[in-house]
């Protein structure tokens, strides 16, 4: 599981999807007609893996309103200050949830009691999944672009 959320295996890097993107390049849309840019989706991830991360750690936790509370209001970040910083959130949360992962502390199987089921194991690899998928889209859309280099 930490081998998967650190992007082990087939998994791609968050750092190898999201770097060496200029301004212009993160809030391009392609010709294709896909809904969404590399912003919607970095931001998209750090949203979706915060209320994961949170829903996991804190019984007060309310999640943001479905769809339109995981998403961007923007398709390209404001300054890259705020690039840097949804960057810098969604590191520093994915080293949050692979710390609660491996907490010899915490049953990976017990039941997240505020839950319907859901345990620390379920929500770990669901982090895995949901950000693979989403980096994969990034990595489309970064050749759909021209801004992907097979041999990154």
């Amino acid at each position: 599981m930490l081998y998967l959320l650190g992007s082990g295996g087939a998994h791609l890097s968050f750092e190898k999807a999201a770097s060496g993107l200029t301004a212009e390049l993160r809030g391009k849309r392609a010709d294709e007609g896909l809904p969404y840019t590399i912003w919607s989706l970095i931001e998209h991830l750090r949203i979706a893996q915060w209320d994961i991360l949170e829903f996991s750690q804190d019984a007060k936790h309310a999640s943001p309103e479905w769809p339109r509370g995981y998403w961007p209001k923007s398709d390209s970040p404001e300054d890259d200050a705020a690039w840097e910083h949804s960057l810098s959130r969604f590191r520093s949360d994915l080293k949050a949830m692979e710390r609660l992962a491996k907490n010899p502390k915490i049953d990976l199987y017990a039941r997240i009691p505020r839950g319907d089921g859901q345990t620390i194991l379920r929500e770990a690899l669901l982090t895995a999944d949901h950000n693979a998928y989403h980096l994969g889209q990034i990595v489309a859309l970064r050749r759909l672009i021209g801004a992907w280099e097979e041999n990154r």
